[in-house]
This record gives structure tokens, sequence and C-alpha cells, in this order.
């Protein structure tokens, strides 16, 4: 009895507490509800019913998306995964927890009152949960839009408590949970980060500027984007009359046809996919020739990293003389990469992401893949800078990716002189579950079974023979040893650039 007696004042205390937060709940809501106001009148029910269904978010998604912004697309596309789960955590979950019954709608003027008045459970808030997660994964990728839409979400709670549908701690409990949803799914997957302060200007290279196209030969690969490059090829040939094509034929050679084109151009040009592109930047290097490249192929990165996302921009490039130099990186002293290289299950992993990420979202398609990867691929054991681990997953990008972690997806600049490379080690014990925890907790980064090097030379040597490697999106011959070196601002390249100095 003695034992038994300060657990249940504990008990009584807590019910107290509870009480009285309900208490102050209702009246906190009989204040709003109460409160005589024409802005309230107009403006709640029509927000409250913007929110149903999430298609105020939604819209907002979609207008985001429309901007052609890269912040602004990553921006919508996290808010709406982070709205999706939190719904769904929301809806089947929380609410299932707890039972609390809707406030007293009479206390509502009738002009404000919710037309359907929901029969779920009142706590939490599906509405306010779903803005706030929705605001919050905006917020995470863009700051200067997560501030009006934060604003905006905010309004949408009030509207729940204003129209009777909730008591002022459901729309808080909802807001909390969105948010926190949101933070932990950006754990998960980081946000790109902004674009640091950059160390130095692009360098400008003087260009004439080619109004009409004249002197630019333009190789075609039409196999490439299924069918797209050739598509781009009319386009590029109504706005620039004065250019040469190349159309490549089934079954010619793309780098013998661009060093044949290379020698009467005054600039070489590319529509195809990203290894026609490395192609014909090892050949303009060669020759020291300007490069323009025209997104013909599926995924186009290089293409989009340049700022060369459509073939306007780079039909106004040539025309205005706009030309810079970015890095190239060389692969055992010969072959050109301008993107990325992997061994290992590397190109594997990403395929399995991108097929399921459009249907769970990119955290859960990530975690999935990776499984899947470390589970059923055959790891290689290779030796570099004196130590020898076994990975099954293996990157090196020319430049610095974004974001950190092993899921990297833009470079902000492409001419730091610099490998972006990293490792996951899987000779360990435990080396998968370990892995997968690091990465559900965000804390893959601090992982010893991760390494990441910002290098200008890499090179590596595979222990138990020859691996494939793959590199742009095509899949090389077998090597032992392989060398990498950053060629710092090799390539001249035609790209949309700021106004430069008067």
């Amino acid at each position: 009895m003695v034992t038994m007696a300060p657990l249940r004042r504990r008990r009584s205390g807590l019910r107290r507490i509870t009480k009285g937060l309900g208490e102050l709940d209702a009246e906190v809501f009989t204040a709003i509800a109460r409160s005589p106001s024409r802005l309230l009148d107009t403006t709640m029910p029509a927000l409250t019913r913007a929110a149903d269904h999430s298609k105020l978010w939604l819209a907002l998604a979609a207008g985001m998306a429309l901007t052609g912004r890269p912040a602004a697309q990553r921006a919508a596309a996290r808010g709406v995964v982070s709205l999706a789960l939190t719904s769904l955590v929301t809806n089947q979950v929380v609410k299932r927890i707890r039972p609390r019954s809707r406030p007293d709608i009479m206390q509502v003027p009738l002009l404000r009152r919710a037309r359907r008045l929901p029969l779920s459970n009142s706590l939490p808030s599906g509405h306010s949960a779903s803005a706030a997660a929705f605001a919050t994964g905006v917020g995470l990728e863009n700051p200067l839009l997560g501030l009006p839409v934060a604003a905006l979400a905010g309004l949408v709670g009030l509207s729940r408590i204003a129209t009777g549908a909730h008591y002022p701690g459901d729309v808080l409990a909802g807001l909390g949970i969105g948010a926190s949803i949101a933070v932990a799914g950006a754990q998960l997957v980081p946000p790109i980060a902004s674009p640091p302060l950059p160390r130095a200007d692009a360098l400008r290279v003087d260009c004439p500027a080619r109004p009409d196209g004249t002197g630019v030969t333009l190789v075609v690969n039409p196999r490439s984007g299924g069918g797209r490059a050739g598509e781009v090829a009319e386009q590029v040939r109504e706005a620039l009359p004065g250019i040469s094509v190349v159309e490549l034929g089934p079954d010619d050679d793309v780098t013998q046809a661009l060093r044949r084109a290379a020698e009467s151009a005054e600039v070489l040009a590319i529509a195809g996919g990203d290894g026609s592109v490395a192609a014909a930047a090892g050949v303009a290097v060669d020759r020291g020739l300007p490069l323009a490249v025209f997104p013909g192929g599926t995924l186009n990165h290089f293409a989009k990293d340049i700022g060369c996302d459509t073939t306007a921009k780079t039909i106004r490039a040539i025309a205005d003389g706009s030309l810079s130099r970015v890095d190239v990186v060389r692969f055992n002293a010969e072959t050109t990469v301008v993107n990325t290289a992997s061994i290992g299950a590397y190109p594997t992993f990403v395929r399995r992401r991108e097929r399921l990420q459009h249907k769970v979202g990119k955290p859960v398609a990530s975690v999935y893949a990776m499984l899947l990867t470390l589970r059923r691929e055959q790891p290689v054991r290779i030796n570099y800078d004196g130590k020898t681990l076994q990975t099954s997953l293996f990157f090196l990008g020319n430049s610095a990716y974004q974001p950190a972690g092993f899921a990297p997806a833009v470079r902000h600049r492409m001419d730091d002189g610099l490998l972006d490379v990293r490792i996951l080690e899987t000779g360990r014990p435990w080396s998968t579950l370990r892995i997968l925890a690091a990465l559900l907790t965000g804390r893959l980064q601090c992982s010893r079974l991760y390494h990441e090097l910002r290098v200008p030379q890499f090179r590596f040597t595979a222990v138990d023979g020859p691996v494939p490697l793959a590199r742009d999106g095509e899949v090389d011959e077998p090597c032992a040893e392989a060398e990498f070196a950053a060629c710092y601002r090799a390539l001249q390249v035609f790209r949309p650039l700021p106004p430069g100095p008067r």
C-alpha cells in the first residue's frame, strides 16, 4: 500500500493536468468561434474548403513544378511526398489512438460553419498535419518559398478552428505531426544545399556571336532518347539555318563520326545522350574546339548541369557567343568522363531507386533499393591509398555533387578541379544492417562504412581481377586498374551565363 500511493498520486496529477488542458482548449475554441469578424466569416470557410483532400497544396506543387526551376521543383516533390506520408500516418494510425469528439458547432456563426462536419476522430487535425508537412517539405528545399507556404499552412489550421471542425489542441497536434514527418524525411534524404559562394567566377571565353549557326557542325545520334535527338535536330535547323548537320546511321561509330566532323568545324555540337556527349567532349578537348550540347537523350545530366536543359537555351548560347570552360575527367589517360563513373552495383541501385521512387517516394525507394542491392549483388574488392576494402557501391563524379551522402543529385559548379568519390564498405560484420540503420537515421555520413573524398586524382586496383566499369551511363570493358584525373577547365562549352562586366 505504501508503494502504490505515490503512483496513484502521480496518475491523479496527470489526470488533473489533462483535464485542465482540455478545459483551456475548449475555452480558446469558444473564444475564437464566438468572435464577431466579417473577415473570418468570408475567408475561413473558403480556405478550409480549398484544403479539402489537399487540393490547395497539390495546386501549389503543380505551380512550382511549372516554373522550371530545379529548386522549386524539388521543393514541390518533397512537399507532396511529405504530405502523402503524413496523411497516411495521421488518418490510419494517429487518429485511432485516442478518441475525441468534435467541438460543438452550434457555437460557430452560421455563415462561418463548415458545410460538412467530418465524422472521424477530432484529434489530430488531418488538414493541419498535411499543411505543415507540405510547408515544411517545401521550406527544407527552398526557404524563400517555404515562408509564405508556412504562413498559408497556419491560416489553414486557423480555419479548422474558426469553422468549428477542430479544437486548437487538435490543430497544434496536427501541425506538430506534419512538421515532424517532413523533418524525419529530410534525415533520410537530405535536401540539396543552396549553392555555396563561388570560389571563382565562371571563366568566360571570348567567342563571336553566331546568330545563324555558321561554322557549327551538329552530330546527331538519332537512337538517343527514343528518337528525341532527331526532333532536337529539326528545331536546331529552323533556329540556326547556317548549321551543318551530320546524322548518324545505325552502323556508324559515334566517336569516329565526331572526329570527322571536327576536321571542318569551328564549333562541334552534339545531340544525344550522356554517352554521346562524353565522346563529343573528348574530341572537342583533343581538337581544342568549343562544344555545344543539345539535350537529346533520356536523362541529359550534363546538359542540365551546365544550364542547357532545353534546346532553346543552347541555341541562345550559340547565337550570343556565351562560352565558358568546365572540367572533364580522364579515365586511364584516354577516355573522357563528363558526369560519373562507377563499379559494383551502383548503376543497378540507381535503376531500382528510379523505378520505384515515382510510386512510393524517393526516401522509401532509396532504402528498398539499397537493401536489394546489398543483399543480391556481388561485391568487389578494391585497393586504393594503400588499403583494401570490399564494396558494392562505388561512385565517382566530375566535380562536387550535392547533397552529401549516398544520393548525389546535382552539381552547382563544374569547374572546381576535383573528383567526388563516395564508397560504401560492405566487408565488415553486420555491414548491411549498419548501413541501412545509418541511412534510416540520417547518419550515413558519420558511419565508418561510408567513405567520401574530394581529390584531383584517384586510382584503384581490382584485387580479384577485372571488374566492369560504368561511365556516363555506358558499361565499359572490365578493367583491373583504373586511374581518374580531373582536367581543370579543359572543355570549352556553350552555356547560359549571367551578364558580364561592361
